[in-house]
């Protein structure tokens, strides 16, 4: 099985397709299992890099917190292993935050950024809305009991129940641990980008869902109006998990982005002072 080495950390990843490098940079106690709904269509165009953040999955799981740093090291290393010098970089949620800070501290690596339900984090950010989590005893619960609990933050009201509970049985399988989750979650109390995205280089869209209650949509606002040249996407009918909300308008709007910029390299020149937004 493939592994790539961080000094004293092992990071499970995998690779699909063929042709212009993306790494994919999941979330917040998820692993790479969870890019199910958009891997074979970005596959199909692209040679597709995921892996499994510190702390969850295949990957080792170390003393935490998990900080961004550490693991946006940890993707770099990826890329190593993978013999890849520079790549289009797609993070959802956390893996945002960790595609922010790889953005930041190898640019050089980074062609182009699409930030999914993201933030820049820190005191300025909007914090989740929850009110919208059912209340129950976390203690005396069950993993699934748990995951139920969290629909009304991570989706959408219109999303297929169905779809939430293929999301809810493939996480169940995946190994998840409480500790990882929990070291993963200190390392995001630690961190904020926010006043150093007008370092960002990238090519950069910003996609958030108007539904989401777990990372509000005026954090994808703010991290648009921060990175220069910045595209924002708002996503009707979507809460915090994109791909299972809306798997169709993801897809179309990766492969859109993605498709510009497959020929770039990574930007020497100074970040831009101006900014544009793209309506949904």
């Amino acid at each position: 099985m493939p592994y790539a080495t961080n000094p004293g950390v092992r990071i499970y990843w995998e690779e699909y397709g063929s042709g212009a490098p993306v790494l994919l940079i999941m979330g917040l106690g998820f692993t790479h299992e969870m890019w199910f709904r958009i891997l074979p269509a970005l596959s199909a165009q692209f040679r597709v890099i995921v892996f499994d953040n510190r702390g969850v999955g295949r990957s080792d799981s170390p003393p935490g917190p998990h900080l961004i740093r550490e693991m946006a090291h940890d993707a770099a290393a990826v890329l190593d292993a993978a013999g890849i010098d520079h790549a289009q970089v797609v993070g959802a949620s956390m893996g945002g935050m960790i595609a922010q800070e790889l953005a930041l501290r190898y640019p050089a690596r980074v062609t182009s950024l699409l930030l999914g339900c993201s933030s820049h984090g820190g005191i300025l950010a909007r914090w989740p809305d929850l009110r919208k989590s059912c209340a129950i005893k976390w203690s005396k619960c069950t993993a699934v009991e748990r995951k139920l609990s969290l629909i009304p933050l991570l989706y959408a009201p219109s999303t297929p129940r169905e779809r939430i509970q293929d999301d809810i049985e493939l996480n169940c399988r995946c190994n998840c641990p409480s500790r990882g989750f929990l070291n993963q979650l200190a390392g995001i109390l630690l961190w904020s980008s926010y006043f150093r995205l007008p370092r960002i280089t990238a090519p950069t869209l910003v996609a958030h869902g108007e539904q989401d209650c777990l990372i509000p949509i005026q954090n994808g606002r703010a991290l648009a109006s921060r990175i220069p040249g910045a595209l924002f996407h708002p996503v009707a009918g979507a809460g915090h998990i994109l791909t299972t909300d809306q798997p169709e308008a993801s897809v179309e709007l990766m492969l859109d982005f993605l498709g510009k910029h497959a020929g770039d390299s990574p930007r020497s020149l100074e970040p831009r002072a101006t900014e544009s937004h793209l309506a949904a």
